[in-house]
Parts: C-alpha cells; sequence; structure tokens
C-alpha cells in the first residue's frame, strides 16, 4: 500500500474497475439474491439525502474511538489489544479531514452483539464490538480494539470467515457512505473466503492491513495501518460502489 500511495498521481484518476467487487460473486451466495438482475436506473439524489445527517464532533463521545473501554461492563474485554490507525485520501494522495469512520466487528471468540449472530462462541459482556471517530486535519483515524477471531457463516460447508473488520465512511452527507472490509496479513482464510476472493486480485492487497511495530505500544498492544482511498486507481475497494 505504501509503494502504491508513492505513485504520486498529477492528473484526474479515473476508477479502475479491475480493483472493485462485481455484486455477482456466484460463490458468495448472498450476492445472488441481491446482485441486480436489470440495468440500473439513474435516480436524483433527494435533498434530505445532499443535506443531511451531518455528523460533527459533537456526535461523538469521548470512548468512541476506543473499543477496549466503550462496551466495559465489569472488566477488560477478553483478546489480543491491537490499535488499527491510518488515513482517508483522496485519488491525488491528498488528506480528507472531517471524514466520519465507523467500525463494527465479531470479538475475539469469533462473536457478534448482534441477535442474528447464533455462533456458538461466547459473547463478551465488556465487548460491544462498535466504535466511531472523525479524520483530523490529516485524514487521520485511530482506534482501539481487540483483534477478532474467526467464525462460520454458513455460505458452505466448513465456511469460515478470515479475522477482519468492517468499515464505514461518511463524508459530508448519506450519500456519500461507503462501505469496505479490512483483513489481516497472513490469514490463510483469505484464500478461502468467498467475499474476500470476490474482490479482483488486483485489488485484494488494498483490503489488507500492514503490520506497524513503530506503532505498537510496549507491553500493551501490537498495531496495524489501514489507509483508504476514495478516488482513483489505487482506491479502496468498497462494496457500496
Amino acid at each position: 500500500m505504501e509503494n502504491l500511495l508513492s505513485a504520486a498521481p498529477t492528473a484526474f484518476q479515473p476508477r479502475d474497475w479491475e480493483v472493485q467487487p462485481p455484486y455477482l460473486v456466484p460463490a458468495y451466495k448472498s450476492s445472488v439474491l441481491r446482485a441486480p438482475s436489470q440495468p440500473l436506473v439513474p435516480l436524483k439524489h433527494t435533498l434530505s439525502e445532499l443535506t443531511g445527517p451531518v455528523y460533527g464532533p459533537e456526535c461523538l463521545g469521548p470512548l468512541d474511538h476506543d473499543l477496549t473501554r466503550n462496551g466495559r461492563v465489569n472488566g477488560e474485554p477478553l483478546g489480543e489489544r491491537i490499535i488499527v490507525a491510518g488515513r482517508v485520501l483522496d485519488q491525488f494522495g491528498r488528506p480528507v479531514p472531517d471524514t466520519l469512520v465507523e467500525i463494527w466487528q465479531a470479538n475475539a471468540a469469533g462473536r457478534y452483539v448482534h441477535k442474528g449472530d447464533q455462533h456458538d462462541a461466547p459473547l463478551d459482556p465488556n465487548f460491544f464490538g462498535g466504535g466511531r471517530v472523525r479524520t483530523d486535519a490529516e485524514g487521520r483515524y485511530q482506534f482501539m480494539t481487540i483483534k477478532p477471531g474467526s467464525y462460520p457463516w454458513g455460505n458452505h460447508p466448513n465456511a469460515w470467515r478470515p479475522h477482519h473488520i468492517h468499515f464505514s465512511l461518511f463524508g459530508p452527507n448519506i450519500a456519500t457512505r461507503l462501505v469496505t472490509q479490512m483483513y489481516f496479513p497472513g490469514d490463510p482464510l483469505q484464500a478461502i473466503d468467498p467475499i474476500f476472493l470476490g474482490t479482483p486480485p488486483k485489488g485484494r492487497e488494498l483490503l489488507i492491513c500492514r503490520f506497524d511495530i513503530d506503532s505498537s505500544i510496549s507491553d500493551y498492544a501490537l498495531a496495524y495501518e489501514f489507509n483508504l482511498v476514495l478516488r482513483g486507481p489505487l482506491e479502496t475497494p468498497f462494496e457500496t460502489r
């Protein structure tokens, strides 16, 4: 990712469709049900879509960025503490400030706090699994969280999701929302995961974070870097294109 961003584009960079995932990935069963079967129909955005909601600093709580503390009930959450940080950049590598970055994830045992998750793994009473933060003037964001576990998902026999964290980005209004997933380096489940493999090979590298020992906190947490590019040939693969 670092090498890719050093390309220093000098003109308008069109989207590279060889990076973005298609709507339909037959091996990913739910995409068969939700992929468009007819040509898309362009619709104008409504006024409310273009003007709101606005996510200002007043929307954030003091612990929203720290998933190891924002869900505590009676103790520390279980699992490996990690820092996930990076930048939101435009097509020219310039920072995009004031972007609301939200994440959600499974706990260390591979279980979401959601009624639809019936995985036979324990919930952690001290881990909610969601957080949010706004990018600063340099487009930077940072979360403290727990490394999520793998979990079965029923797409096919013995199907397990790789370790991953979901990302949602909001600009000035709801029409700007983008959704993607961040994966961890060296995870063997990526090679057999239909969702990860649904992204063209050229784009998969852009979904994997970089282990960052220099940003780790000694005796406390390891760190990973994950940058998000909104446009151009280096654009992060998004599920909502």
